[in-house]
């Protein structure tokens, strides 16, 4: 088995095409065709179910796709500090619920490399994929919170998908809005002063649940609330319609601009405030790249945690 053959399985993966994979890689169809065949044999197992619509992976060739990203991974590694230049673009993805933090880290990080040899990636998305995009490796490093009311179960998820949780910040509960919203100037909200107002959260998708929920105090009783799939049309939402989300107060007004504010959320007997902690994940036992760990210092300096 050669890096070369790992290459075309991960492209074939990527393209469910033999064809298509062909043409990204420039290579022939016939010799693709062989080089996994060889690797199968080798192997003993069948990678892809071949169909008329394309290929997708067996369960065996999911799994082992799993290890020879990684080997792949820390080769293109090696290959970077010890190699000759190439022509192959080195990855870096990241995964984040909808933090404007996270992204300012990534545009501090992508400025320090040459955008010609890389391919980066950030996908701001729901939390169950964040956690399927760094357990298949779709992207290295994975931003999400555990509070006292998500951890057990989230713990169990990550588990489950042989990640590692690292914590960076621990945050409590802010009520973001609009500088114009009627309740923008008080020093601290109460629950009872939200009711009225719509109550702004990310849409998690057919499998969501209190657990992977996005806004701390998932669990409160909202008399409205207003689902939304990206960070702008929440504020688009915030400023129409006077919505608010609980969030974790840490604002980048460089990329989020200075129209929104995060005011402390006070907490009483029926609405306790939770501590969101904030961290990064990643593979257990996982070797992080150079794009990887210049992300995680960028993310502590945003969070003055450097």
């Amino acid at each position: 088995m050669t890096f070369t053959q790992i290459n075309y399985l991960i492209t074939i993966s990527e393209t469910k095409s033999f064809n298509k994979a062909a043409e990204q890689l420039y290579v022939s169809q016939p010799s693709l065709t062989s080089a996994i065949k060889e690797m199968e044999k080798e192997l003993g197992i069948t990678l892809f179910y071949r169909s008329g619509r394309g290929v997708t992976l067996t369960n065996d060739g999911a799994e082992f796709l799993l290890y020879a990203k990684q080997l792949f991974s820390q080769y293109e590694e090696i290959m970077e500090k010890y190699g000759k230049v190439g022509s192959l673009k080195k990855k870096f993805g990241v995964s984040t619920q909808h933090y404007s933090f996270a992204v300012k880290a990534f545009v501090d990080m992508a400025k320090e490399f040459d955008m010609s040899e890389y391919e980066f990636a950030i996908r701001e998305t729901k939390t169950a994929q964040v956690i399927s995009d760094v357990s298949t490796m779709k992207s290295e490093v994975g931003l999400l919170y555990l509070s006292d009311f998500n951890r057990k179960s989230m713990e169990k998820l990550l588990k489950s998908a042989n990640l590692e949780f690292h914590h960076l910040i621990d945050c409590k509960a802010y009520v973001y809005l609009w500088k114009h919203h009627p309740l923008a100037n008080e020093k601290s909200i109460t629950f009872q002063q939200l009711d009225g107002y719509p109550c702004l959260a990310f849409e998690q998708g057919d499998t969501g649940s209190f657990y992977l929920a996005e806004e701390i105090l998932s669990t409160n009783e909202y008399s409205r609330v207003i689902r939304a799939n990206d960070r702008a049309t929440m504020l688009n939402l915030m400023v129409g319609l006077n919505g608010y989300t609980l969030c974790s107060g840490i604002i980048c007004e460089e990329l989020n601009g200075s129209e929104y504010i995060a005011v402390p959320f006070q907490d009483d007997e029926q609405n306790p405030n939770s501590i969101m902690e904030i961290g990064y994940l990643v593979r257990q036992n996982s070797v992080l790249t150079k794009m990887g760990r210049l992300y995680i210092e960028k993310l502590k300096e945003c969070l003055q945690l450097a």
